[in-house]
């Protein structure tokens, strides 16, 4: 015990080594300038191979699987590429509509294709669940969708917020499980939006039911008349800048007995992190919050509960979607995303390489996915 103190107080005085966020004056400035030099070089190769530089898949895995867990081990400080990241800002959700733009906007058939659907399991753009023995995409998302509902207790009856619920796969779902919830959908993404008006004009699926509501809404503006009893969100958080007052928007949703579920990707490291790459091309202004961030912020909501799920899930997730981008590209180029394909074809071959290996760099114990149920702090 001792021994961990005294080397934690060294590394206060030590640059690069060790947590930032408890770095003195000089330790501090020192490390920020290494890790500006580490982000020119990591946007100089992730940017001369989105302009053409042949690099195999191997390699690119390889280097990741080869480097990452020495970050993540000695030198996490070199994981923050911005201050921002550290800190909460005065947006709820920030840069919504430029995200939009750049990543939820783009052709629903690019993720129809790439994520896979059914009657039942809807594209769904968040981790499958693979550690219950699913064979499929489909199989390990319908477990994720049951494992949610589990711990989130639903009982049909339940009227529940869905906030960010993408192409609607968790809306469907519970609706099609239990015959009297009221599911309320809110998205920003127009695409999404559409897909799901859609189908609310087929009587096969379960959003044609007068018990789904959609709202195409920013988080930041959304305002409810009634209370719920569950809010779900999966995926989203990621993308807010404000987390103590997104909680607290969230508990202004919820009846008094009402209850919480949030899922996030999450780091097992002292601070929060983020990737130049995947923030100039992929996903701007988000952030991978540390594990135990959103317990920290119990003045609105409370976690009774929350649960580490293992990094190995999403990593097979994202090797699916990779397996499913490259094998139907006959149609998927011929799509239109707003500049070159090969250069987009790279851009997103390289995103998708990249995350495989960060949540597989450690054996997934480092970077998965954080679980949260909350209740209300009366």
């Amino acid at each position: 015990m001792t021994s961990t103190v005294t080397n934690n107080n060294l590394q206060k005085y030590i640059p690069v080594i060790g947590a930032l966020n408890s770095k003195s004056g000089f330790a501090y400035q020192l490390t920020r300038g290494v890790t500006a030099i580490a982000n020119a070089s990591q946007m100089a190769l992730a940017e001369s191979y989105i302009n053409g530089l042949e690099i195999p898949d191997s390699l690119v895995k390889g280097t990741v699987n080869a480097v990452l867990p020495i970050f993540y081990k000695y030198f996490p400080s070199l994981l923050v590429p911005y201050e921002w990241v550290l800190q909460e800002s005065q947006e709820l959700a920030e840069s919504s509509r430029e995200l939009m733009k750049v990543q939820y906007d783009l052709p629903e058939e690019l993720f129809d294709l790439m994520l896979r659907e059914s009657e039942l399991i809807y594209p769904k753009y968040t981790m499958a669940l693979w550690e219950k023995g699913a064979s499929n995409i489909l199989e390990a998302q319908k477990d994720m969708l049951d494992d949610v509902i589990e711990k989130l207790d639903i009982k049909d009856g339940d009227n529940i917020l869905d906030l960010g619920c993408g192409f609607g796969a968790s809306c469907n779902y519970i609706l099609s499980k239990f015959p009297n919830v009221k599911v309320t959908g809110l998205n920003l993404s127009h695409i999404q939006c559409e897909y799901m008006r859609k189908k609310m004009q087929d009587p096969q699926s379960a959003l044609s039911s007068d018990r789904f509501t959609l709202l195409e809404q920013d988080f930041n503006e959304a305002v409810f008349e009634t209370k719920f009893d569950k809010v779900i969100a999966i995926g989203m958080l990621e993308h807010i800048g404000n987390l103590t007052n997104a909680l607290e928007k969230i508990a202004s949703f919820l009846q008094d007995n009402g209850q919480a579920f949030i899922h996030i990707i999450s780091i097992r490291l002292p601070h929060n992190i983020w990737f130049p790459f995947l923030e100039k091309y992929i996903f701007p202004r988000a952030r991978v919050w540390n594990y135990d961030q959103i317990p920290l912020r119990n003045r609105h909501l409370k976690t009774i509960n929350q649960w580490y799920i293992n990094g190995s899930n999403y990593r097979k997730t994202l090797s699916s979607w990779l397996k499913d981008f490259d094998a139907n590209q006959d149609r998927i180029k011929t799509l239109n995303y707003g500049m070159d394909y090969e250069r987009f074809r790279r851009m997103w071959r390289l995103y998708l390489l990249c995350c495989i290996a960060f949540f597989e760099a450690g054996n997934g114990q480092v970077l998965g996915n954080g679980q949260y149920l909350l209740v209300p702090n009366s």
